[in-house]
């Protein structure tokens, strides 16, 4: 919300700006008639939304509408009892997993537009997703392609300098590498056993947990609950990540470095003090953003430390021009989602996207598998075929040796 209403002063300073947060919003309910432009977070909406279904609103935009992808919770079931004449929904990533997600954020815009949700699986989410049916990929492509207007980087913004990604293969250090092995080994099996007896659907929580802690191991053994570490301390990644910091912030350059886990930030938080580098950290506790960004943007400090989860979203941090991605995640998107916080209109430096992979590891076996999964949402915005789905190869090619 902080962002919004900067870019609305910025653009736009003739509107009337209503925020509504925090415990005291309620009180500006009534002044909700003469505003030009209310903002609000989806968490807010289906806590408000007594009162702001009864508002006859001109249009309600939902900005990183994602968050409505799932049609059962309340936050999407919030946003469908608001009242406007139009409505629209910006993302990134319109599909993330599946085309359920679609479905959802089309039933929000025009509802019955792709039938019930029952109707659209059987007749178009299970032939495209399980059965790889291209003719009906082709006709709910021509059905949604009048409401989707899909504006690339490359189109929105040509002025934008060039883009450089970099992966960096780091191998485990010794302590590191027996204890990944033999938590692999450990879960391997319980997922084998789990997807004999229960089938790979009711087998998701054991193999994700797996995952989790083989994702653990890579980003420092400490992420680990402690009866699993054998008092191993020490990471090449981090390693690795002190030495390229180093690097970096002697060549001038300001940085955003993300990560999933807010305890691994913590890690490089307690080096960054030792070693007495200024630095930002944004994560879910953090009370301020605006003034975080404030702060990273006037140059107070040239290192912004950055939960994916918090931070991925929402935020304008042009003033960088190094991007650093401590792990890596299942969905590419919000991967690239967290590196256009930087890489945005009104950047005018060349940015520099590091990827720090652990080599043989589940992480660079992820990196493979994220080019295959950006298939799912090409193949209604673009000309791919769909598929995406949990598969037991699939389960087999992360947990193999």
């Amino acid at each position: 919300m902080p962002n919004w209403r900067a870019e609305v002063l910025k653009f736009a300073p003739e509107l009337r700006v209503l925020v509504l947060n925090g415990p005291e919003r309620k009180k500006y309910f009534r002044s909700i008639p003469h505003a030009d432009i209310v903002l609000t977070s989806f968490a807010l909406i289906q806590r408000d939304i007594d009162k702001l279904a009864g508002v006859p609103f001109h249009m309600i935009v939902l900005d990183e509408a994602q968050y409505i992808k799932n049609p059962r919770s309340k936050v999407a079931q919030a946003v469908c009892k608001l009242n406007s004449n139009s409505r629209l929904c910006l993302s990134g990533t319109p599909i993330e997993n599946h085309l359920g997600e679609l479905w959802s954020l089309m039933h929000f815009l025009v509802p019955g537009f792709l039938g019930t949700e029952d109707a659209f699986n059987k007749r178009f989410r299970t032939p495209i997703e399980k059965d790889r049916d291209a003719e009906r990929n082709a006709i709910l492509k021509q059905r949604v392609a009048p409401l989707i207007l899909r504006r690339t980087k490359d189109q929105v913004a040509k002025e934008l300098p060039p883009k450089t990604e970099l992966i960096h293969l780091i191998e485990l250090n010794t302590g590191q590498k027996d204890l990944y092995e033999t938590v692999r080994a450990t879960m391997n099996k319980r997922v084998r056993e789990a997807i004999a007896a229960r089938g790979i659907e009711q087998s998701q929580i054991v193999f994700l947990d797996a995952l989790l802690k083989l994702r653990q191991i890579c980003c420092h053994p400490k992420l680990l609950p402690e009866d699993f570490t054998h008092e191993i301390n020490e990471s090449a990644k981090l390693n690795f990540l002190t030495e390229l910091l180093a690097v970096l912030i002697e060549e001038g350059r300001r940085i955003l470095l993300f990560s999933q886990f807010t305890t691994m930030l913590g890690l490089i938080e307690a080096h960054l003090v030792k070693e007495k580098i200024p630095y930002l950290k944004l994560t879910g506790a953090s009370k301020d953003r605006g003034k975080l960004v404030e702060d990273f943007q006037t140059g107070k400090a040239s290192l912004f430390l950055i939960s994916l989860k918090a931070g991925g979203t929402g935020l304008n941090l042009t003033a960088a021009d190094t991007v650093i991605h401590y792990d890596p995640w299942w969905n590419p998107a919000a991967e690239n989602q967290a590196t256009d916080r930087a890489y945005r209109i009104g950047q005018d430096k060349p940015v520099f996207v590091h990827k720090l992979l652990c080599q043989e590891t589940v992480e660079e076996r992820i990196h493979k598998l994220q080019q295959d999964k950006g298939k799912l949402a090409s193949g209604i915005l673009a000309d791919a075929d769909i598929s995406n789905r949990l598969d037991a190869e699939t389960v087999r090619a992360l947990l193999n040796p």
